[in-house]
């Protein structure tokens, strides 16, 4: 994927190998983060759902492509998590109008390859508040 120029991207976009899936990423960086910082969450909106279960989880206030992981701030630190290798990952619909969206708003958005490449954005994000 090429990244939009305002997209800061943490991690070696050059790297093609073998690599954790995304969730296995998403696991260690929340055990690692959660030993520093307070609040930090992903909202959980993938998987395959029924027309029905879509209209009313948008009702309750579901957002389509919501980031991976938003930490609370000022400002608010926003992430996709991909792969390490950024080629085995997909782009869900709306994920980059979702993080365009928080950037015009302010947030501190960025992609992470990797769980380290995540706690890297976090450190840089921590420099801004």
């Amino acid at each position: 994927m090429k990244f939009p120029k305002w997209l800061k991207v943490y991690g070696d976009t050059s790297y093609r190998g073998k690599c954790p899936s995304e969730t296995a990423e998403q696991v260690t960086f929340f055990n690692e983060i959660r030993k520093d910082c307070g609040i930090a969450l992903h909202i959980r909106n993938e998987g395959k759902r029924t027309r029905l279960q879509t209209m009313q989880q948008k009702a309750e206030g579901m957002v389509a492509g919501a980031a991976d992981i938003i930490i609370p701030g000022d400002p608010t630190f926003v992430c996709e998590l991909k792969r390490q290798d950024h080629t085995k990952s997909v782009w869900q619909p709306n994920q980059i109008d979702f993080l365009e969206e928080c950037h015009g708003s302010g947030a501190f958005v960025c992609v992470a390859l990797g769980y380290e490449a995540a706690l890297e954005a976090v450190d840089e994000w921590k420099k801004y508040r």
